[in-house]
Parts: structure tokens; C-alpha cells; sequence
């Protein structure tokens, strides 16, 4: 493992975040915040609680799941589509680093700028509503995975786009409708019988039912089910990863 250059990839995009701090950080907690400004009192106000929690407490979770999978599939998929874009991509190909520690630095960054801001917003959010973490090792693993993950997907996306607005493509039309069909603003045993059964097949679900379940022990699926289904994208990425450096798929294009 090449260690240097990893780090020196890794420093390249954290780099690029502090210059963009407003666009980076800040904007994505103050839209996030509207939501739970907005959701909290419109909805708030009819539900006073679901399952013994206050409703504002309980969309929290969710939107900082939101947040996670729209910022981790951005930053990834920005971060290697840039390179390409410009055409320094041949300086990393030509570079003594092989793919496995491209797909570190640049995954290892985009998961960290997520996890950053899932740490403020979870910050921001103490601030409005009185929260509690039942299980914070738990927590921290859906985090992470989580991160990690969608990071992996962003950076699929980066190579399969050919045009900048590809890479709103799934974050705008694929992930922030199958999020907030997932039970990020409700608990999916509220839903009739067929559409409960019809949310299962949402993958999202899985994610905001193990990370709310890290919060108050409330959850649409077992956290085993939540754990292992979390694992399987993760594997399943890679694997679409390693495909696309195995066969140059649009790399150098």
C-alpha cells in the first residue's frame, strides 16, 4: 500500500472542501434543517409522537440519513468525475499507485466529509429536539458503513457519467425519493399491509431502520437484517468497482 500517495489524494479533496466550505458543509446543514424546521412544525403538530417519541426526534435520524446518502453520492462521484473532466486523471494513472489505493483516497475522503457533516447536523439537531443514543457503537458502525458505502456508489457514478448532469442523476431522481419513501419522516407499521410490504423492497429502508434503531431501539426490521443488507451493497459496490478498473471502463475518457 502505497500510503504516501493515498494520503496525498485524500488531502487533495479534503483540501477542496475547505475552499468550498459554503457549499460543502454549510449549505447541506441549513437544508437539512429546514426540513426538520418544516416537517417538525407542520407535521409535528398533528403527531405529537410515534412509538413514544416525540415526533421531532424521531425524523431525525432520517434526515441525517438523507443527507448522508445525497452528500456521500456527490462528493464521491464529483471528486473522480473532476480528474477526468480536466484530464489530470493520466498524472494518477501514470503514477506509481495502483487502483485499490485510488478508490481509498478517493472513497476514504468523500466518507469523511459525510460522516463530518452527519456529525453536525446530529450537533444542530440536539439543539431543537432532546435526543438520545441507546447505542452509540451501533450507531457510529451504520455511520460509517453508510458512508463508506454510498461513497463507493458516488465514485461509480464519477466513472460511468460523461456530463456534469449525470452526476445529479441518481442523488436528484434515485436517492431522495427512495429516501424519503423509506421512513425518514414515519415508521413504515403505520402503512397499510400491501404498501408496508411493497416499502421492503425500498433498500433504503434497511438504512434509516438500523440507524434509528441505534437512536431509540425502534425499528421497521431487525438490525440484523438492517446490518447485513448494509453489507451487501457494500460488496456489491466493490465489486462494480473492481469490474470498472479491471476493464478501464470510461477511466480515461
Amino acid at each position: 500500500m502505497n500510503f504516501y500517495a493515498v494520503r496525498a489524494i485524500y488531502n487533495f479533496e479534503m483540501a477542496r472542501t475547505r475552499r468550498t466550505l459554503m457549499q460543502s458543509i454549510i449549505s447541506p446543514v441549513i437544508s437539512t434543517s429546514l426540513y426538520f424546521v418544516v416537517f417538525g412544525a407542520a407535521i409535528g403538530s398533528r403527531i405529537p409522537e410515534i412509538e413514544g417519541v416525540p415526533y421531532g426526534a424521531f425524523i431525525v435520524p432520517g434526515l441525517i440519513m438523507l443527507s448522508l446518502l445525497t452528500q456521500s453520492v456527490t462528493n464521491a462521484s464529483f471528486g473522480i468525475y473532476f480528474p477526468r473532466f480536466t484530464g489530470t486523471i493520466y498524472e494518477i494513472l501514470s503514477a506509481p499507485v495502483s487502483y485499490m489505493e485510488i478508490v481509498v483516497a478517493y472513497v476514504g475522503a468523500a466518507a469523511t466529509k459525510s460522516i463530518i457533516l452527519g456529525v453536525i447536523m446530529l450537533g444542530t439537531a440536539a439543539l431543537f429536539v432532546p435526543l438520545r443514543i441507546e447505542h452509540p457503537i451501533w450507531m457510529v458502525l451504520f455511520l460509517v458503513l453508510t458512508a463508506v458505502t454510498f461513497s463507493l456508489l458516488g465514485f461509480i457514478i464519477g466513472i460511468w457519467a460523461d456530463g456534469f448532469e449525470k452526476l445529479q442523476l441518481v442523488p436528484l431522481l434515485i436517492i431522495t425519493p427512495l429516501t424519503f419513501l423509506g421512513g425518514s419522516f414515519y415508521s413504515t407499521h403505520i402503512l397499510p399491509p400491501f404498501w408496508r410490504t411493497v416499502t421492503l423492497f425500498n433498500p433504503v429502508v434497511y438504512l434509516i431502520s438500523g440507524f434509528r434503531w441505534s437512536f431509540y431501539g425502534l425499528a421497521d426490521v431487525s438490525v440484523g437484517v438492517s446490518l447485513g443488507m448494509t453489507l451487501v451493497f457494500l460488496a456489491v459496490f466493490l465489486s462494480i468497482v473492481a469490474w470498472m478498473f479491471k476493464t478501464g471502463y470510461r477511466l480515461k475518457n
